[in-house]
């Protein structure tokens, strides 16, 4: 890991685009206040041509700053990670945390939404009973030929 103090927006945005550029990085992570289209543009290029992640965190200190979130950018997905209160213990304490993540814009796909809570001893994240105890799809991956033929 690489971390890089920029004094001003600039700075990180432009940090973000050499980053892309180093060989071996798994990706980059920055964290702005705006993300104008040129400078959103200029980062999909850059990790396009890598093939590294690029992760642009829009934080905000006010509500009404909330709405630049709105404003169309270069990137492929646009999330928006919503905290929410904690699940109940069964003894008196602080539960795991939790989030609410939507998925706003995604090319070639739908918007959708999920609530997630925040890893347990073995690391995992929790899902929703409906999403964690759904069937697999067709598509879900490799089908089990044993079972088709004991069933066939």
């Amino acid at each position: 890991m690489i971390f890089a103090d920029a004094g001003d927006e600039a700075g990180v945005l432009a940090a973000m685009e050499e980053g892309l550029r180093w060989p071996g990085l798994a990706g980059v992570v920055g964290e702005v206040g705006k993300l104008s289209m040129t400078a959103s543009r200029r980062l999909q290029l850059a990790a396009e041509k890598s093939g590294q992640l690029a992760i642009a965190v829009r934080r905000w200190r006010r509500v009404a700053d909330a709405a630049d979130l709105g404003q169309p950018t270069a990137a492929e997905t646009r999330w928006r990670v919503s905290p929410l209160p904690s699940s109940p213990l069964p003894v008196p304490g602080v539960g795991r945390p939790r989030w609410f993540l939507e998925l706003l814009r995604c090319r070639a796909g739908d918007a959708f939404d999920i609530e997630l809570e925040a890893c347990d001893a073995k690391g995992h994240l929790r899902l929703p009973a409906p999403l964690a105890h759904r069937p697999a799809g067709p598509d879900a991956g490799p089908k089990d030929h044993r079972q088709e033929r004991a069933v066939a």
